[in-house]
């Protein structure tokens, strides 16, 4: 937050949202855009009430700036260096034209902060420098991300571009929102495979073919698993599969009238069959993928794969597996989840209340099944251990962090999946699930889980400790989950106290004081002093 700014001119410019194929010329759109309140405040030579586009609301502050400053003291920007949600550009001659890339790379990331009119010194702190004309180059970038030829799509609100006093300086700040799964990726240039990036620490990088197609299934609207598989015969299912089905459905619904439907009658109910457009019936990519033989499953997605491990240690050899591939069981999403939900609470320490946590699990599993991209290139695994379980499926989270955490945002990959298994009385559905096990583990004092969107490698990771909670006087190594965790805290957020860190981590100050003198012993962090205050940050 902002402490003690002696004055900050906050001016924002106000923009429509265009649609990515509209015909009209972007500087006439803008050009006719009418200021809502203006004030009577001069930027440089010019009124404020002549730019286009511009706007102020008396008495109120911007929301875009509000976001902006949350994140950054723009009087004191030599604290900061760059980072994954923070690039700086000096702009002195304009425009950048790297802008676009870290355009595209916030977008398709998590979101960050672009300051025009600030450079990053040889020691990587950041300061501010006189730009001719912020507001002239607030237009330009106005206008050029409207542009389809420039970006493919504008997902700024209208309060997301602003002029912002700093040290002296004026600077432009874009604030540049994580995009909507319908709008990525998030590409430059016209060419989404050679204009797609995203954000890994302080840099842009290209993504991959397999990046890039993996948003482009995402950007999809309908259900992925809803397609008809028109080369398949219904022989392609497999019938003990789905007798074990029913006898869940049974057991959570004993009066259901499908229940007396054979097993073909059945899976048309369910939608795992569907009559295709040779008006004979096929499974669909929900019903081979729960359903369905392993050979058949493959044929399809080639890159299908299920791992179930459990080790005595992290790091070492399991001594149970669960593969798909092994050729003696289906290796269809159904049988493997009944096969794990068996195993997954076997040797966990005695509990009071062990119910709440079998319910925990299976709703972690299902989450990592109806959330599984299995259009990709990576396997569906979990990897249990005495101090922990670890689901991990492919394909990144659809909506952001903070929504999948807070629940109520339903947008599963596999929506049939998750209402087939849902009529079976197995996972919450709705948005729920996360929340639900996050709850159950706190209940049950446990170290808090972990959500972990791994972009780079294309995959979601869900970690749940088995260890108990620590208080504030104990002693101890904390999880390697906890200790990435506070890095990633850091990275985003520059420089933090003590008591801010151990807020974040819901851990006790004393053991995450040991856990940042472990992180300076092996030259990750280090400690500083300002204005009276210690702060711990990365080292530089």
């Amino acid at each position: 937050m902002v402490k003690n700014a002696s004055r900050i001119n906050v001016i924002p410019f106000m923009i429509r949202d265009f649609h990515r194929k509209s015909k009209e010329n972007p500087v006439q759109i803008l050009a006719g855009l009418r200021p809502v309140s203006l004030t009577g405040n001069l930027c440089g030579k010019r009124k404020l009430s002549s730019l286009p586009g511009h706007a102020t609301i008396e008495g109120k502050e911007p929301s875009g700036a509000r976001e902006a400053r949350s994140m950054i003291d723009f009087q004191e920007l030599g604290k900061y260096r760059e980072n994954n949600r923070i690039e700086a550009k000096r702009a002195v001659g304009g425009l950048p034209r790297s802008i676009w890339e870290t355009y595209s790379a916030f977008a398709n990331t998590v979101g960050g902060v672009i300051l025009l009119g600030v450079e990053e010194s040889p020691d990587k702190t950041l300061h501010s420098v006189r730009l001719p004309d912020p507001e002239g180059l607030a237009e330009d970038f106005l206008v050029l991300v409207n542009d389809p030829a420039v970006a493919s799509v504008n997902i700024l609100s209208p309060m997301n571009v602003c002029v912002i006093e700093a040290e002296g300086n004026r600077i432009v700040v874009i604030e540049v929102p994580r995009a909507d799964r319908r709008d990525r990726p998030v590409y430059v240039g016209g060419d989404p495979v050679k204009g797609t990036y995203r954000r890994n620490g302080e840099g842009d990088y290209h993504c991959t073919l397999d990046e890039v197609r993996a948003m482009q299934r995402d950007s999809r609207e309908g259900m992925l698993d809803g397609q008809i598989l028109s080369a398949l015969p219904p022989s392609s299912l497999s019938a003990p599969s789905v007798e074990r089905y029913r006898k869940r459905l049974a057991a959570a619904r004993p009066e259901h009238p499908w229940l007396s439907l054979p097993w073909d009658g059945l899976c048309a109910k369910l939608g795992a069959l569907a009559r295709g457009e040779d008006r004979f019936m096929h499974p669909t990519a929900a019903g081979l993928l729960l359903f369905g033989e392993g050979d058949a499953i493959r044929s399809v997605f080639p890159h299908y794969a299920l791992d179930y491990q459990e080790r005595p240690s992290r790091t070492s050899r399991w001594t149970y597996r669960l593969r798909s591939e092994d050729g003696a069981w289906s290796g269809n999403l159904f049988d493997f989840y009944e096969r794990v939900t068996e195993r997954l609470p076997l040797g966990l320490p005695e509990e009071e209340h062990p119910q709440e946590t079998r319910e925990a699990l299976t709703e972690a599993l299902v989450n990592a099944i109806v959330h599984a991209d299995y259009e990709g290139t990576r396997s569906l695994s979990v990897v249990k251990t005495p101090c922990e379980i670890v689901f991990s499926n492919p394909g990144g989270l659809r909506p952001s962090l903070p929504e999948a955490l807070g629940g109520g945002v339903a947008d599963p990959r596999n929506a049939n999946i998750m209402r087939i298994l849902r009529l079976a009385g197995i996972g919450h559905g709705e948005g729920s699930g996360l929340p639900a096990i996050f709850r159950a583990w706190k209940k049950r004092n446990r170290a808090a889980p972990v959500l972990e969107e791994q972009l780079s490698l294309g995959r979601t990771v869900l970690t749940l400790p088995l260890y108990g909670k620590p208080d504030a006087e104990s002693t101890g190594v904390l999880s390697p989950a906890v200790r990435q965790a506070a890095l990633d805290y850091l990275r985003d957020h520059v420089s933090a106290e003590l008591s801010e860190l151990a807020d974040f981590l819901g851990e006790g100050t004393a053991r995450v004081k040991l856990l940042l003198g472990d992180l300076i012993a092996g030259g990750l962090a280090e400690k500083i002093v300002r204005g009276g205050k210690r702060l711990y940050r990365l080292k530089q």
